[in-house]
């Protein structure tokens, strides 16, 4: 199988034979393809996860082709990075480079384990950097904070997550809006299938998103913040150590600010190993 990118020239066939390589174990938990999830690395377990986002505002294009690596320090909490290559274009105008470095742990401080089931409270706090290409990034260093639940038994998944993202300023004294997020996520094995044989389980999303105005010197842009709702249908597939996730998001409800354009589409593909 060969796959071609007009802006990613990368050997994927060899990329894809080197993942199915790496399946000696299993992958154990799951988490949402765009919510929070509480799901925690083992201790001293390593998770890779190349991923590739798209989507489509009015004539604004976007594509990130991002490594993500997390580290277990303990069964229940976790230390990553994450890096992404970026592409983003506008009327016939594309600009490509290096996205910025983000760095994330995540804690989950509440676990409850039941015969087929377990559910767990989890923390997130994710700062990223001001390092990447000035012309495809924000100039500024944001930080994320977020809370997610999750309900996780051998038929039916529940997930419940919320965020919240401080925006910081730019060089050019314009601060974008801080972000809420929510994430209400329900997800169903049909099959119920051995532990190390392939399992395949469908999700629904719906996610939240609202935005406060930008401002510039601390006047207030008219053309910025506002909500969006998305569904988003996914599905989440393992075997063994290996799994992929993938999904779109469908724009729901649009209430943005002035004249700006509502999201048309976002996709997005995971693959993820643990070694």
């Amino acid at each position: 199988m060969k796959i071609h990118s007009p802006i990613f020239p990368f050997p994927y066939e060899l990329l894809f034979t080197c993942i199915f390589s790496l399946i000696p174990q299993w992958v154990q938990a799951h988490d949402p393809v765009f919510g929070l999830g509480p799901h925690v690395l083992y201790k001293d377990g390593i998770e890779f996860s190349p991923e590739f986002e798209m989507g489509k505002s009015g004539n604004e294009k976007e594509q990130s082709l991002s490594a993500e690596l997390t580290y277990g320090l303990t069964g229940d909490w976790a230390l990553g990075i994450d890096l992404p290559y970026l592409e983003k274009s506008n009327v016939g105008n594309t600009e490509q480079g290096m996205g910025d470095l983000s760095i994330f742990t995540k804690y989950r401080f509440w676990r409850q384990d039941s015969p087929g089931l377990q559910q767990s409270l989890s923390m997130l706090f994710k700062v990223k950097t001001n390092t990447g290409n000035k012309n495809v990034v924000s100039n500024a260093i944001d930080g994320i904070a977020g809370l997610a639940y999750g309900y996780e038994g051998r038929k039916w998944y529940h997930w419940g997550a919320m965020r919240y993202r401080i925006n910081g300023t730019n060089d050019f004294g314009i601060h974008r809006g801080n972000k809420l997020l929510f994430d209400l996520v329900g997800g169903i094995r049909p099959h119920q299938t051995a532990y190390t044989e392939p399992d395949t389980v469908w999700l629904l999303e719906l996610n939240g998103e609202f935005s406060q105005k930008s401002t510039y010197n601390g006047v207030d842009l008219s053309n910025t913040g506002g909500s969006e709702w998305f569904v988003s249908p996914g599905i989440f597939w393992t075997v063994r150590n290996f799994a992929i996730k993938a999904g779109v998001q469908i724009p729901v409800i649009s209430q943005l600010n002035g004249n700006q354009d509502p999201s048309d589409y976002r996709a997005k593909l995971v693959l993820e190993w643990h070694l």
